[in-house]
């Protein structure tokens, strides 16, 4: 670690102890307006499947969060103007931190630093704490709209297209299960809710506890979607049971309802299946170290298990007869 600033100004380490990525880090910091001439000490963060991060802080002792994109932004299409500005609209609902600086050019976010915790899959397997992110869900969803709009099924068909034409490796029997994802998706949009915005990547490494509220962060994926895909995804990112599922449904709608937690146990399937695929191209061309394949892997055997499944039937009925009435 080391403290940067102004030429002159004392500093705790030597400048070269920084690692060269840290001290490439730093001199972007060095440019946005908001860190101009300030002291400053980076610590890289763990975690961030997309980014690198750092904790930022100040001789003043305010602290912030970069986030540096990573390589592989443009074949994953993440509009990281419209994750600036969703996130700035989030912060002002109060489900996410303040938006401080940024720099397309650069590549770089600067956000507030939370004094909290990130929550784990354990926490999420827990009535009163997915009542917590129903609710917290029900306030960004209940907000203005996004900039953008997202759909799985669209990013699956464009994430396919890159895998196939790039000759990034994939599951051997991935596209066999493709008509019956055609088959999902044609039951979910004939039976969508009207759009909302949502953050759409609510694992929960992005939830962040600070003994009040919950904010949530990193806004890659944001966009005007279905609000069942948001409870789907939270529920199969944490690899959650099945009543959890319910009682998540349940606590964002204000009461039961199998549609609506037929709906999201749908898309959390079709949310595995698209982000094998995601793995895929991470695999191929992401920086980070970080094991993609295994990741992505993890969640296609899910997805298989699911689409061989025998409540894979009762559950498109349930969302199709609901149509019919």
């Amino acid at each position: 670690m080391t403290w940067q600033g102004m030429p002159g100004a004392r500093v705790d380490t030597d400048a070269g102890d920084l690692p060269d990525v840290a001290a490439s880090a730093d001199a972007v910091l060095a440019r946005l307006p908001s860190l101009t001439g300030m002291q400053r000490r980076l610590e890289p963060l763990p975690g961030g499947l997309t980014n690198r991060n750092y904790a930022v802080s100040t001789g003043t002792g305010a602290r912030y969060v970069a986030r540096f994109f990573g390589r592989g932004s443009a074949l994953l299409e993440i509009d990281r103007t419209a994750e600036y500005r969703n996130a700035q609209t989030a912060a002002q609902l109060g489900v996410g931190p303040r938006v401080v600086d940024y720099s397309p050019d650069d590549g770089v976010l600067l956000i507030e630093w939370i004094d909290g915790r990130t929550l784990t899959d354990a926490d999420l397997d827990d009535p009163v704490q997915l009542g917590r992110v129903a609710a917290s869900c029900r306030i960004l969803h209940a907000g203005p709209r996004f900039v953008g709009d997202f759909d799985i099924f669209d990013a699956q068909r464009r994430y396919l297209r890159i895998v196939t034409e790039s000759g990034f490796r994939m599951p051997q029997d991935y596209v066999s299960f493709g008509p019956t994802a055609r088959r999902i998706e044609q039951v979910l949009r004939a039976s969508a809710r009207p759009a909302a915005p949502c953050h759409n990547d609510l694992l929960a490494a992005n939830i962040l506890d600070d003994g009040d509220r919950l904010r949530f962060v990193d806004y890659e994926y944001s966009g005007n979607n279905d609000p069942s895909f948001e409870l789907g995804n939270i529920w199969s990112e944490a690899a959650l049971d099945v009543d959890r599922l319910e009682h998540l449904v349940a606590a964002y709608l204000g009461r039961s309802s199998a549609r609506e937690a037929a709906r999201a146990r749908l898309f959390g399937l079709i949310a595995k299946y698209a982000w094998t695929l995601w793995a895929s191209i991470q695999d191929a061309v992401s920086d980070v170290d970080f094991d993609y394949w295994q990741w992505g892997m993890e969640k296609y055997v899910r997805a298989r298990e699911e689409f061989a499944g025998r409540d894979l039937e009762a559950l498109i009925s349930t969302v199709g007869e609901s149509i019919r009435c």
